[in-house]
């Protein structure tokens, strides 16, 4: 699969963003999908993630309550809507997906455990 963010760009704190991925092929249903970032000098962190088929969500404390992660397999798109954006939301925001099914959900979280990554999109909170 090939992943493609959008997105991303300067906002002043408490504002809002959506970041779309739109992804190639037929079998983006079977995928599990997350959204990560990765902040200057800082490695790669989970921001939040969508399951195949049931759709079940998951979020990093950080970021829970203020961003909303939504997929459409029909359009084979996953969005990260973005809320109430912090100075440190500051970051490269990458679109991840997983060919294997996690069967437990502590996989959602990490990293390494996606497959597939796209080129980043940069999101800009200034203070």
């Amino acid at each position: 699969v090939q992943l493609q963010a959008s997105g991303g760009g300067l906002v002043q704190a408490g504002g809002s963003l959506r970041l779309s991925c739109a992804a190639s092929g037929r079998t983006f249903s079977s995928y599990e999908m997350g959204w990560l970032r990765q902040a200057p000098g800082k490695g790669r962190e989970f921001v939040a993630a969508i399951s195949q088929s049931s759709g079940n969500t998951y979020y990093a404390d950080s970021v829970k309550g203020r961003f909303t992660i939504s997929r459409d397999d029909a359009k084979n798109t996953v969005n990260l809507q973005m809320n109430s954006l912090k100075p440190e939301d500051t970051a490269v925001y990458y679109c991840a997906a997983a060919s294997s099914t996690f069967y437990d959900d502590a996989f959602y979280y990490t990293p390494r455990n996606y497959d597939y990554w796209g080129q980043g999109t940069l999101v800009t909170v200034s203070s």
